[in-house]
């Protein structure tokens, strides 16, 4: 029988405001080289959860492992082995593109040589040779999101946490973006995405849906289809939120 590798654990976390729950009681597991959609309408509590995977937010109850750490004692080790890209673009505007991509390298804890290699490397790979002594302000948001995403990555994360990063991009940015997301999970990280695009819930392995806190649907988008009787997965998402 095949081990399986979880990168992400998760049971009954919970997260409170006053008499407010915000994230209520969700449990599931992510596992290696899974791309995971984390769906839901705006206020359905996606980021406070994610907030609390990646360090940045105490969990009121339950319990959350991310890249073998608690999320609860050990979540400066969690921030370490984690990337994470931002709804808002994450990156200095005032830097250029090689300078952005040695600041995250040092804050990373990467050496100085090391830095040099991936960042010839990354450059290459996004065909920005010509524009890596441009500062970012300058770049079109669609290369903006893809060398972010790719930042992302610098250190080698186990996962990698990205925050709706198409939003705002045109359709074929769109695919690009989703290509490089492939091809990171096929290399063995594992993507945590939300989003609010349900057609890009078709691209995950497996989706999880939040209504009001709580994780209302979690399986394979075909199965989630085919439990609905539905043919999209916005279809999936309209029969969950009218209920």
């Amino acid at each position: 029988m095949k081990h399986i590798e979880w990168v992400i654990e998760v049971s009954g976390l919970t997260k409170t405001f006053g008499d407010f729950t915000a994230v209520d009681a969700i449990s599931f597991k992510v596992q290696k080289g899974e791309i995971f959609g984390f769906l839901g309408a705006n206020g359905a509590g996606k980021t406070t959860a994610m907030k609390m995977l990646i360090g940045i937010s105490v969990p009121t109850s339950g319990a959350a492992r991310v890249a073998g750490y608690d999320v609860f004692t050990e979540s400066e080790k969690v921030k370490k082995h984690i990337g994470y890209m931002s709804q808002r673009f994450a990156l200095y505007d005032d830097l250029t593109v090689k300078e952005n991509i040695a600041f995250f390298g040092g804050i990373y804890g990467l050496g100085k040589d090391r830095i040099q290699k991936k960042s010839k490397q990354l450059i290459e790979e996004l065909g920005m040779e010509s524009e890596a002594n441009s500062l970012v302000r300058s770049l079109p948001l669609g290369w903006k999101q893809k060398l972010a995403f790719s930042v992302a990555l610098l250190h080698d994360p186990k996962v990698v946490f990205l925050d709706e990063p198409t939003g705002g991009v045109d359709p074929i940015t769109r695919r690009q973006f989703w290509e490089m997301i492939y091809k990171a999970a096929h290399l063995g990280t594992t993507v945590f995405v939300t989003t609010h695009y349900m057609d890009e819930a078709e691209y995950c392995d497996r989706v999880s849906m939040m209504v009001n806190g709580a994780i209302e649907a979690l399986d394979a988008p075909h199965r989630l289809k085919e439990k609905f009787g539905v043919e999209s997965m916005n279809e999936v998402f309209l029969k969950l939120a009218r209920a």
